[in-house]
């Protein structure tokens, strides 16, 4: 190991890092990905690769800068393993180094594509927690994620579950919703739930044509909003799930979920509301009242706001050069991360489910309220019609566990959908898909 002589000071809190190790370099070429475009912001460079030095003091730094025993990792990309295997025994091999004695975990998200025995002997040794990106049946996965020459790319995702099963590797599921897929949700949840997966993760595609700011730095598509930008801004890409759909894909995959698989398969966004319900702050970062503990850092060094906003005004320092803690703990970071609360709408903090939304994710805060304000979310309508309906349920399910009692208990009140209502719920979705 070598001996960096830059020093890191201690966060009052705890912040959490997404590793960019390889950039936006990937292997594929997913259709609505948002990550791929940033190529442009390294210009110069044919392959973008985290060099030894930058992952080294990436590691050290960050494991001092950290006030907890624990110290969680967090590799994505683009495609995080197209850094090869030896690179994750040294990042391993210098987590223990430099751990002194916290404990260390490592999660890795990947398409699961370039997986192969070696690679899964790895992570299942290392106790690596893998999400995989899959987003649902081969129909549907094979719409937007695709190779380079258009190919789908289901049947390589599924080789590569497989191999992990196959080897121990814990791993679970991230299925990106899309414009079309938003009708068929209890299809994907049920392929998903009977695929094997305990643990699901939905993410809302939502992107626009290129703005001003973006098409000045080369990029493909709209830069974050910000709340002095004046009119309507540029339309959403075609792909982009519509924003009450995408509340009613939450409702119908709740309706299967809460009369048969509560306590059996947990759903980012269901775990996230029952939090929130119950008095909590909720888990995922689009829904908390504050964000901006949770950056982003690329291949070269440089820390970045958030996953979203890998933008060069977003640039918060690079830790070759400034110290791990106040990078995260900056005067613009924490700017950032209370301007989500203090730039809502205030139609947003009379709602009545507030608590459980928060307002969303920032950078999909470009629409505007009825009364005209700015910075409200697109996909507003969508969360609102979701936590509204799912609120009488999860507060019953909070009183379960107030009373010491398993929330799963709350499949008891509701009857199981018969044959015919489950063949009338799937002609009323295709109804609504022509439409």
């Amino acid at each position: 190991m070598s001996t960096l002589s830059a020093s890191s000071s201690v966060c009052q809190h705890p912040a959490h890092l997404l590793v960019k190790p390889a950039g936006p370099d990937c292997n594929l070429r997913c259709q609505y990905c948002f990550y791929l475009e940033k190529h442009a912001l390294f210009a110069e460079e044919k392959h973008c690769r985290m060099s030894d030095d930058v992952i080294e003091q990436y590691v050290r730094t960050y494991i001092a800068s950290q006030p907890t025993k624990e110290i969680e990792f967090a590799w994505q990309g683009g495609e995080p393993t197209l850094m090869g295997l030896d690179f994750f025994k040294r990042v391993v091999a210098l987590e223990k180094h430099y751990g002194e004695g916290r404990t260390i975990s490592n999660s890795l998200q990947t398409n699961g594509t370039l997986l192969d025995d070696a690679w899964c002997e790895f992570l299942a040794r290392e106790g690596f927690l893998v999400g995989v990106s899959m987003d649902g049946p081969a129909a549907i996965h094979n719409r937007y994620r695709t190779t380079a020459d258009g190919r789908g790319t289901w049947d390589m995702v599924d080789r590569g579950v497989k191999l992990m099963r196959k080897h121990g590797v814990e791993h679970n599921v991230l299925a990106c919703v899309t414009r079309e897929s938003a009708y068929e949700g209890v299809e994907i949840y049920r392929f998903l739930r009977d695929y094997g997966f305990e643990f699901l993760q939905f993410i809302p595609i939502v992107e626009r044509q290129p703005d001003d700011r973006s098409e000045a730095l080369g990029l493909n598509l709209s830069s974050p909003p910000q709340i002095s930008d004046d009119g309507e801004g540029p339309a959403v890409m075609p792909f982009t799930v519509e924003a009450q759909q995408y509340g009613q894909f939450l409702i119908d995959i709740f309706e299967e979920w809460v009369r048969r698989d509560v306590g059996k398969v947990f759903v980012n966004h269901f775990d996230s509301a029952l939090g929130a319900f119950y008095g909590m702050n909720p888990s995922l970062c689009i829904y908390a009242k504050m964000c901006g503990s949770s950056l982003a850092i690329e291949h070269d060094g440089t820390v970045y706001a958030c996953d979203h906003f890998v933008y060069p005004e977003y640039a918060r320092g690079n830790i070759m050069r400034n110290d791990m803690a106040g990078l995260l703990t900056s005067n613009p970071q924490q700017a950032f991360g209370m301007s989500k609360w203090l730039d809502l709408p205030a139609c947003c903090k009379a709602c009545e489910v507030v608590q459980a939304c928060h307002g969303g994710c920032l950078k999909h805060r470009f629409a505007h309220s009825a009364e005209g304000e700015p910075g409200l979310n697109y996909l507003c309508p969508g969360y609102k019609l979701f936590f509204t309906h799912v609120r009488p349920t999860m507060l019953k399910m909070c009183e379960l566990l107030r009373a010491e009692r398993p929330a799963a208990e709350i499949m008891q009140t509701f009857p199981r959908a018969t044959t015919a209502s489950r063949n009338r719920a799937k002609q009323q979705r295709k109804k609504k898909r022509r439409r």
